[in-house]
């Protein structure tokens, strides 16, 4: 037999080339929305020519140079809007946090278990915003409404962020608690939540630092707090007190967020930022 013979029969056959139509199918569909979202939506693209002047001319009304004397009118509202978040919080928290356990798998049971998680998608699909106007008729446009609004929209992202963390955590010491003979109170408290507890105090803070923001999008809508400083200096084209107010609301929100992302680097790593690393 020859050499030629012995390769061209232990040579395999050449794969044929995959077709994907699936994929370019899912390419073209989603082609086609941009396409009609961009067609449907009624843009003035000549205005985009006029957009920088307009840009830097604002921009000189508000910064060249903004009214110092509304710094303490702005720390007055961006404190009022920090408020809001911090309470906001702590409501979304203490609702959320029993509301995880009983989403967890392994401990709620499932009539609850999946009803609950239910709702933690329809709280995560509704808007603080809209939220705060369905409840504007029983409280009315004050700070307490977008606290609650605040709050009711933390509850589903900390109620899924809580018990995807629970079920991800470690099986030993929820197992040892378990084999000694304890509870499901006292598994939860020695066995699962020493597990769980840097990545869930971690996500409190994060989502402390979002409805920071979130706050002074509810005060567009009148519920106090910089937003609605904002809204109130620019229907009226006080522009340079707008200036003052975004220079305090972009200070604060940076120095809340560095802080916030130290604390949540102590709480997972176990050290301070500048803590050099022990090997």
């Amino acid at each position: 037999m020859t050499v030629t013979a012995v390769a061209t029969r232990v040579t395999p056959p050449r794969p044929s080339k995959p077709r994907r139509i699936g994929a370019k199918l899912w390419s073209l569909g989603i082609t086609a929305v941009v396409v009609l979202a961009f067609w449907s939506v009624e843009i003035d693209w000549s205005q985009l020519a006029d957009f920088p002047a307009s840009l830097v001319r604002y921009l000189g009304l508000m910064f060249a140079p903004p009214d110092l004397t509304a710094l303490p009118t702005a720390f007055e509202a961006t404190i009022q809007s920090v408020q809001m978040a911090w309470l906001g919080t702590v409501i979304g928290i203490v609702v959320s946090l029993p509301l995880s356990f009983l989403s967890t798998a392994g401990v709620g049971p499932a009539v609850l278990r999946w009803p609950l998680r239910g709702l933690f998608a329809l709280l995560r699909a509704v808007p603080e915003v809209v939220i705060a106007v369905l409840i504007l008729s029983v409280t009315g446009l004050t700070a307490f409404t977008g606290a609650l609004a605040i709050g009711i929209g933390s509850i589903g992202t900390l109620g899924k962020w809580g018990y995807e963390t629970m079920e991800g955590a470690e099986p030993g010491p929820i197992e040892a608690v378990r084999a000694a003979g304890g509870s499901t109170t006292q598994m939860l408290r020695w066995g699962l939540w020493p597990s769980v507890q840097p990545e869930v105090l971690a996500f409190w803070l994060y989502r402390f630092e979002i409805n920071v923001r979130a706050s002074a999008i509810l005060g567009l809508i009148g519920a106090g707090g910089i937003g609605k400083t904002l809204a109130d200096n620019v229907q009226f084209r006080i522009w340079d007190s707008v200036g003052t107010l975004l220079i305090v609301v972009v200070v604060v929100t940076v120095l809340i967020d560095l802080a916030s992302g130290t604390l949540r680097r102590r709480l997972i790593d176990g050290r301070w930022p500048w803590t050099p690393r022990s090997r």
